[in-house]
């Protein structure tokens, strides 16, 4: 992902009100590895129940506030970004408005997501050696453009409205 500045990841934001736009704090810039991060994504310290997506869409940041859900999953689940077996976080629900009319209307998505967003850690990570011959890295890399789908697909699908 190319780096943001607090303008433009501001500014990416499709389905927020203005109000909303300025009042998201965000995370530590300085402190974010561009280069190994597929999407951005934190949590609100203010506020535990919000989350907050960005992706690379064409070329171009596309930022989505995201709202957990309060209730958890009875059952161990399994993000649907990263897809990660081995999970060393919680999968938490997570819904936001469509961008629009749609979202104006009460129009939501969904979706399963490691709770703070470590799916970028969790896709890099060296997956074990399944059988003999097994291409660790071409998994590693697969499991990274997968990552990459899933995240945009759902933000396609938010913005669509």
């Amino acid at each position: 992902m190319h780096s943001l500045d607090a303008a433009r990841i501001r500014a990416s934001f499709a389905n927020v009100t203005l109000r909303e736009r300025k009042t998201i704090t965000l995370p530590d810039l300085d402190a974010i590895r561009w280069d190994r991060i597929d999407f951005l994504g934190w949590r609100d310290p203010k506020l535990p129940l919000v989350g907050y997506v960005v992706a690379e869409i064409d070329g171009e940041p596309v930022g989505l506030l995201l709202k957990q859900a309060e209730a958890t999953p009875r059952h161990r689940t399994q993000c649907s970004w990263c897809a990660d077996v081995h999970l060393p976080n919680d999968v938490v629900l997570f819904g936001t408005r469509r961008a629009g009319a749609a979202g104006r209307r009460g129009d939501a998505i969904g979706t399963l997501v490691c709770a703070a967003f470590e799916c970028n850690v969790n896709v890099r990570r060296k997956p074990p050696v399944a059988y003999v011959g097994f291409d660790v890295e071409a998994a590693r890399q697969a499991r990274i453009a997968a990552l990459r789908a899933n995240v945009e697909r759902f933000v396609r699908d938010a913005v669509a409205g």
